[in-house]
């Protein structure tokens, strides 16, 4: 089968990822084959390749936003039905016996694994999964549409719930990438107030025509204080702006797995100042987030704006990515739909 390979981290801009035939695999017990139709392209992807984030062996095969159907079951497999159109994301597998396992934390969990980082992902003609990390695709959404929902979608999804976002609230989302235009729609779906900064004029523009209230950079002073921020862009720098115009009793969510420093913090400016104000992390997910975002996403409807490109033009993408050049997000084409 044809995949994009991971030999050896480096600059995306020398193109580390290699087109190669690799063995299609097997599934073994309680795992299935599922045959990659489309993978979306995330930023963890471009940590991944250019070794911000290590990946524990190489060779590997990247891609965690997976859509395909059931090709074949290994033994004990009887979950999912051969040809359901399935979704893979970050979280692969887990022990399912851990402390942070039995109390719903199974994103915590030490022996954790992920795909396209642990274990092969998508941007391959095929990828075995188990069964019970599979999510079964709801109806109304293409191949690609769907594609982003899986880690994009179910990240901001987390990242809103960490920031303590509830309905009515005043949100600000800092970067206005695939994971923020898929958060902004669910925190309009709230009847939230989102206030959006970006760099980018043409992602500035996207945030409005999906809601927003009022859009900036993250240098500029939105016109009301704010309850809850989502920092989505791997830059540190951001923190001290989204603490500066962060309301009392307010909470500041990082969704990112990689960010450059945080400067110091003032702890009287930043964080006390009769303020009491929260600054968390976000650490992978759960599959009840998947489930919980899927049919949520079904049910609002959310629409991704997506990019699309063939699969080996994977280094080519993550540039793009990097360079902030894509308006909300790319998908690789696997497989003709």
């Amino acid at each position: 089968m044809k995949a994009m390979v991971l030999e050896s981290c480096g600059p995306i801009e020398t193109s580390p990822l290699v087109l190669r035939d690799v063995p299609r695999p097997t599934p073994a017990a309680h795992e299935v084959l599922v045959r990659v139709r489309c993978c979306g392209v995330c930023h963890t992807d471009l940590h991944t390749v250019e070794g911000e984030v290590v990946p524990p062996r190489l060779p590997v095969i990247p891609g965690h936003q997976v859509v395909g159907t059931v090709e074949a079951a290994g033994e004990a497999a009887g979950r999912l039905t051969l040809g359901q159109r399935v979704g893979l994301a970050w979280l692969g597998r887990t022990c399912g016996g851990c402390q942070y396992c039995v109390r719903g934390d199974e994103n915590l969990c030490p022996s954790a694994l992920f795909n396209g980082f642990d274990l092969n992902g998508g941007y391959a003609e095929y990828v075995v999964v188990h069964e019970d990390f599979a999510h079964p695709i709801p109806d109304g959404f293409s191949d690609e549409q769907a594609a982003p929902l899986l880690c994009a979608g179910i990240i901001g999804y987390r990242a809103l719930r960490r920031a303590r976002v509830e309905p009515g609230k005043r949100v600000g989302l800092y970067g206005f990438g695939a994971s923020a235009h898929v958060a902004i729609q669910v925190a309009v779906h709230w009847g939230c107030e989102v206030y959006v900064m970006s760099r980018s004029e043409s992602h500035r523009r996207l945030a409005e025509r999906l809601g927003a209230s009022w859009t900036g950079r993250a240098e500029d002073d939105p016109p009301t204080r704010i309850d809850s921020s989502v920092i989505f862009a791997p830059a540190g720098s951001l923190v001290p702006h989204a603490l500066r115009v962060l309301d009392k009793g307010g909470t500041v969510a990082l969704a990112g797995i990689y960010m450059t420093p945080i400067p110091a913090l003032d702890y009287e400016e930043h964080l006390y100042h009769e303020r009491e104000r929260t600054l968390t992390s976000v650490t992978a997910s759960t599959r009840r987030d998947g489930i919980e975002l899927l049919e949520l996403a079904a049910a609002i409807p959310i629409r991704t704006e997506t990019v699309s490109f063939p699969l080996e033009e994977a280094n080519g993408v993550l540039l793009r990515l990097k360079e902030g050049d894509v308006d909300g997000a790319a998908v690789l084409r696997v497989a003709d739909q």
